[in-house]
């Protein structure tokens, strides 16, 4: 596909984000992820939602390069950010998570039929805005004189999704709000590290991700919350459930209480997970 492949002849805001979903050029994948999604707020060409649509899965998800090499997490090495080599494999990192966060999000819009109309409309935003993270990402990382995929990464997220691939609680539960919402977690800290480093563009592109992260989270806890009310269960016996079920990854501190609080996560979970951690309190 080319950077400016035409999404006008996808039948449906579904179709196309399968069909996003399958671009293997991380920037073509990222730019038409944006624009489509404008089209989509502006009205232009009145694309159906096609809501109650059972979409043949093709053999080529996700699209993706063929760099960066995907290796075990724990082969991964840490590096100082005092230096720019060390940025740049930070920024590598993250740009990294936000690809795989456009993917996720395109495949929560093309693969679980029947949900209400806004469920698409949010997953696509969510889309959207982890392609402008992206973006914001891989500009700053060519300030360093790097480009995504020229260090290895890990596969963590996109397993998840292939383990919840059938049960859209299961997504709703275990990928924004538990995997997502580590970054959450995960964010000021690295955005002090930044800032102390001196790299104070770097750390501004951190303050843009932490604020539209807490928006997506909010956004999984409440078609999590929406599906356990429709079969009248429990969301918080149902979490510890499925997080078993799907061997979520456990839950260390120290969490952000304020960001996890404005991402809709509520006083019961963070009780729980202030146990988890002694360093902090809700």
């Amino acid at each position: 596909m080319s950077e400016q492949f035409d999404l006008s002849t996808c039948k449906s805001v579904r179709h196309a984000a399968l069909a996003l979903l399958r671009e293997r050029d991380p920037v073509t994948k990222a730019g038409a992820a944006q624009r489509f999604y404008e089209r989509v707020l502006s009205g232009a060409g009145e694309t159906a939602l096609d809501t109650e649509a059972v979409i043949a899965e093709p053999l080529d998800l996700p699209g993706r390069p063929t760099v960066p090499e995907l290796v075990a997490p724990s082969s991964l090495k840490r590096r100082s950010m005092q230096s720019d080599a060390g940025r740049a494999v930070l920024l590598h990192a993250l740009a990294h998570i936000e690809f795989n966060a456009i993917n996720l999000a395109l495949d929560a819009v093309w693969r679980f039929p029947s949900m209400p109309a806004a469920f698409y409309f949010d997953w696509f935003k969510v889309a959207a805005e982890e392609a402008r993270h992206f973006s914001l990402l891989s500009a700053r990382l060519a300030e360093f004189g790097h480009a995504y995929g020229d260090f290895p990464a890990h596969d963590g997220l996109w397993e998840m999704a292939e383990r919840t691939r059938g049960d859209v609680l299961a997504r709703m539960a275990l990928v924004p709000r538990t995997l997502e919402a580590r970054g959450l977690d995960a964010a000021p800290p690295i955005r002090r590290r930044l800032a102390q480093a001196g790299d104070h563009a770097s750390a501004a592109i951190l303050d843009v991700i932490l604020h539209d992260e807490i928006g997506h989270v909010l956004i999984g806890n409440r078609w999590f919350r929406h599906l356990c009310d429709e079969i009248s269960a429990d969301p918080h016996v149902t979490y510890e459930q499925l997080a078993e079920r799907y061997r979520a990854p456990k839950l260390r501190g120290p969490f952000n209480f304020e960001a996890r609080r404005d991402a809709g996560f509520d006083e019961i979970e963070l009780r729980v997970l202030a146990g988890l951690d002694d360093s902090n309190s809700p």
